[in-house]
């Protein structure tokens, strides 16, 4: 853990009036240090690293669709967190993907500062570059601590953003396939 941040999050906390040598703040400004570091992993992450060679030869041409992927990032506007679902499909051609690499591929890009709309498309063009597919579509829903907690206060709101590459752009028959498969 490197002490710059530390030191930096006691700073914090006396400019809003609290005392970091408080009781129950004493280790605060290491364990937000160290919960920072960790919310922000992806930028020390390599696509290539978190797909570690899980593609692998498959005769199928059919969509793959992996539902309801956990995610947690955090607004680059605010630094308040955002919490959703990822759904990915792709039209594989002749390789397909290890399944639990779309959610580690998910949580790369999640696990930076972030707005959703480019979330959602770095997802996309990661799947298509290690696939190579035919095909792919992310939809990502996401509820906002930042129009939840602070500003407006709207504690229903929800956003879908999609990105569809390839088939799914250009065929309405294939995008509404994935449509319907999601129960949109």
């Amino acid at each position: 853990m490197t002490q710059p941040l530390t030191n930096l999050y006691s700073k914090i906390l006396t400019e809003i009036g609290e005392d970091p040598k408080r009781n129950g703040l004493l280790d605060t400004p290491q364990r937000a240090a160290k919960a920072m570091q960790f919310l922000t992993q992806g930028y020390h992450q390599e696509l290539n690293d978190i797909v570690n060679n899980a593609v692998f030869d498959s005769d199928t041409d059919e969509m793959v669709i992996v539902q309801n992927i956990e995610l947690y990032s955090m607004c680059e506007h605010h630094m308040l967190p955002f919490i959703g679902q990822c759904h990915i499909a792709y039209l594989p051609r002749g390789k397909v993907l290890g399944l639990s690499k779309f959610a580690r591929i998910v949580d790369m890009f999640a696990r930076r500062l972030q707005i959703q709309e480019n979330l959602t498309k770095q997802i996309a063009e990661a799947v298509q570059e290690v696939t190579d597919a035919a095909g792919v579509a992310v939809i990502v829903e996401a509820k906002h601590m930042c129009m939840m907690m602070r500003g407006v206060e709207k504690q229903n709101s929800k956003m879908k953003s999609s990105v569809m590459l390839g088939a799914f752009r250009n065929d309405v028959k294939t995008r509404n396939e994935f449509l319907m498969l999601l129960g949109r």
